[in-house]
């Protein structure tokens, strides 16, 4: 750490002095605190606060098994006498078991690569990206020549609160997020827009459609009330044409009829005038 506060004051020192006109106007330096940051930036508490939650969770589970394991040895202890050699190395074996598991489950949640870690830099790596292009932007702005971390390995043994940019950095990573949440909100109004749209270019193609099958409904029934129309009227002239036709038939019989008879009568008349000239001989 010494060593690396003697390069750090070396390299300024050697820094102001290679250049005249630099160093009548001085090296300028800032430093930002990382931790102060992060604790004021609100995705991030979130996302902590979630993440504590789990870690919660992980502990009260872990705890659960250590019990287990606390309990299996009381057990044990109080049933020893009882118990033959093989059924205790048995038990023995289990409880060694339990407990490999229980270490294992440790080290997959908080171990030096475990959950707790990845998931921590998961949620540090975003803000520190942020960070850093704030303080880019600023050094570029504001003409820094140096600016450090405090809560980095770095030792700072004293710093005045006049270098400290942190508050600045927190400015412009919070402008960044409302402008994403802008962008994120004009994004959803314009899908919401589109999908209104859309909704509304449904209904219109669905009215279209009501209306086409509602006149399709309509046609059909006037040409089913055309046809009914037509069916009776000519259910009536054929009606009617049968009446007619069996009247003339009638009157044909009847006529048929009256001729046979005068014929009939005829003939019978014949035969009366026939049989009296038979008689006169």
């Amino acid at each position: 750490m010494k060593t690396q506060v003697l390069l750090i004051m070396m390299t300024i020192t050697w820094l102001s002095f290679t250049n005249s006109v630099e160093a009548q106007k001085g090296i300028r330096i800032g430093y930002i605190d990382m931790d102060y940051i992060l604790e004021n930036v609100p995705e991030y508490n979130e996302a902590s606060a979630d993440l504590e939650t789990k870690v919660q969770k992980w502990k009260v589970e872990i705890e659960a098994e250590l019990k287990e394991v606390e309990q299996m040895r009381k057990d044990l202890n109080n049933e020893r006498v009882l118990l033959t050699k093989e059924l205790i190395e048995e038990r023995e074996e289990d409880i060694t078991f339990k407990e490999k598991e229980i270490l294992e489950y440790q080290q997959k949640r908080f171990g030096p690569n475990g959950d707790l870690f990845i998931q921590k830099k998961r949620l540090v790596q975003p803000v520190q990206d942020q960070v850093f292009v704030a303080v880019q932007e600023l050094a570029k702005n504001k003409k820094y020549d140096f600016v450090f971390d405090r809560s980095s390995d770095l030792v700072m043994l004293y710093s005045a609160d006049r270098y400290d940019i942190s508050d600045q950095v927190l400015l412009r990573i919070s402008r960044v997020s409302k402008r994403k949440q802008l962008d994120s909100r004009k994004e959803k109004k314009a899908l919401e827009r589109a999908e209104k749209r859309t909704a509304e270019q449904e209904n219109e193609v669905s009215d279209r459609e009501a209306a086409a099958k509602k006149k399709q409904s309509q046609r059909e029934q006037l040409l089913a009330e055309r046809k009914a129309q037509r069916d009776s009227i000519r259910a009536a002239k054929k009606k009617e044409f049968e009446a007619r036709r069996a009247k003339l038939l009638e009157a044909q019989k009847r006529r048929k009829d009256s001729i046979n008879a005068l014929k009939k009568q005829k003939e019978n008349l014949n035969k009366d005038d026939s049989s009296e000239g038979d008689e006169n001989q």
